[in-house]
Order: structure tokens, then sequence, then C-alpha cells
């Protein structure tokens, strides 16, 4: 009996919506991932590992914040986020894992949440680039791929930030679907809060992607010609540069300063 009740009482705690991120992740065999998980502002402060198992409590740490390798943490907390980088995943990596905050208290169970990874040659879904960039006010596309038999599935473009998702186009994002396996996602129109973790999903599988935006670069005019004005009574050692302190009479009206950097005339009346 005692055991059945530690059973319910852990599928109870399975969940978290203190920490979050996508519930069925898809990769391809050999290839890289990044999973970015989300935790509420109060554990900034708090340790973060990514462990393999389904319930906590069994769950075998495989890395933890600031680790290095082919599985390593990373902690942002001005974003509130860690991300788990998974490089050179095989199929034997698919299985059960889960994005942990460490409490730190023996009696208070570590917080985290669940997640199931597939790795396989042919996975549900996939992206062409998992990193995109494009500049402000410009626009940006990700090809998105699907594995047949999930052509019927509901397709999603969704926002981590805010967890919204667009099942259709709009004026900013425009989402084709060709029925043969390639939904293209346009994002026009690009600004600074536009960057950021997003997930493409066919059914209940998704694969994430990062957007950089970038300022545009300015253009500059061409240069201006400013009037200068010359004092009679001004010292010469106003001029910026190394002054030469030579008048020249020219042939003409006018009377000429010279500088190793600038040439200045005033006009004779």
């Amino acid at each position: 009996m005692s055991s059945l009740i530690l059973s319910v009482f852990f599928l109870c705690i399975s969940e978290s919506e203190s920490v979050k991120t996508l519930r069925n992740v898809a990769v391809k065999s050999g290839g890289s991932l990044t999973i970015p998980c989300f935790y509420d502002e109060k554990y900034k402060s708090n340790p973060k590992y990514w462990c393999k198992g389904y319930y906590w409590y069994s769950c075998g740490i495989v890395a933890r914040t600031n680790t290095s390798g082919r599985t390593s943490v990373t902690d942002y907390p001005t974003q509130n986020m860690f991300t788990v980088e998974l490089n050179s995943l095989q199929d034997s990596d698919s299985g059960d894992y889960r994005c942990t905050v460490e409490i730190g208290d023996k009696w208070t169970v570590d917080d985290s949440h669940y997640l199931y990874l597939m790795v396989s040659a042919d996975p549900a879904v996939s992206v062409i680039n998992s990193r995109v960039s494009g500049q402000e006010g410009g626009s940006v596309s990700v090809q998105c791929l699907y594995r047949t038999d999930y052509k019927n599935k509901q397709k999603q473009w969704c926002r981590f930030r805010d967890w919204s998702c667009l099942t259709s186009q709009n004026s900013a994002v425009q989402i084709s679907d060709d029925g043969r396996g390639v939904v293209s996602v346009e994002m026009s129109g690009l600004k600074k809060s536009d960057a950021g973790w997003y997930w493409f999903s066919a059914g209940e599988v998704g694969v994430t992607v990062h957007l950089t935006v970038t300022e545009r670069p300015t253009t500059s005019g061409s240069p201006k010609t400013e009037d200068i004005v010359i004092s009679r009574a001004a010292d010469t050692t106003a001029f910026k540069g190394k002054q030469t302190e030579e008048m020249v009479d020219t042939p003409a009206t006018e009377t000429c300063l010279h500088t190793e950097s600038e040439q200045f005339c005033v006009a004779r009346n």
C-alpha cells in the first residue's frame, strides 16, 4: 500500500508550472538540439540540471549548470531560462528526461518538467536550420519538415516567451504547408522583441528554433559643407591640427591659412 501511495504522489508532482518546456521533442540521429527550459523568477539563484528518467526521484543527473561536454547546461538568470545543449545524439539517447531546478532542501522535491526525447534517422519533425537571424525591419524564413505520417497533424509555429501559437498566417507571419512534408514560416517586419526561442510542431511533437534579430546598418549621408566664419581677432591656435602659421597671399582677392589637414580662406573686401 505504501508503494502505491508513493507512486501516486510522484505522479501528482511529475508536472510543474514553475518549470516549463516542450513535452515531446524530436531530432535526427547524429544531430544536435538545444532545449530551452523556463523557470519561475524565484529560482534565479538555484542550481539547474538535466537528468534522465521518468520520475524525479529516480532521474539520473546527466549535466549540471555550467558543465561542458556532449551535454551542457547554461543558465540565463536575466531571462529566467536555462538551456540544455545536446550534441552527437544517437538513437540510444531517446527516452524520458527532466529539466530540473535544485531546491537544496532534502525534505523538498526538486522542481522539474518532464519531456520525451525522440532520436531517429527519420524524425517526426525537423528544421533545416535551428538557428536563424534577420535584421530589424527585414524578414527571415524557416524551413520546417515533417514525416509523411504526420501530414494530417495540426502544424503550429509557437513562441516560448508567451507560449502563443499560430496555425495559420497573419500580417507578420506567413505559414505555408506544401502538403508534401515542408512547412515554410516567414516572419517579416522583424523587431528586436521578436528575438528568442520558438518551436515548430506537428501534432504533439516539436523541434526548437532560435531567432536572432540584429540592428539594421545605418547608411551615412553625403558629407555636409559647413560655412566657416573666421574672426579677424581669432587666435590661430584655435584651429584643430598643427598649423604652419603661414599666411599666403594669392593672386586673387583672398588670403588663405594653411594647416596640415585643412586650408581656410577669407575673402578680402
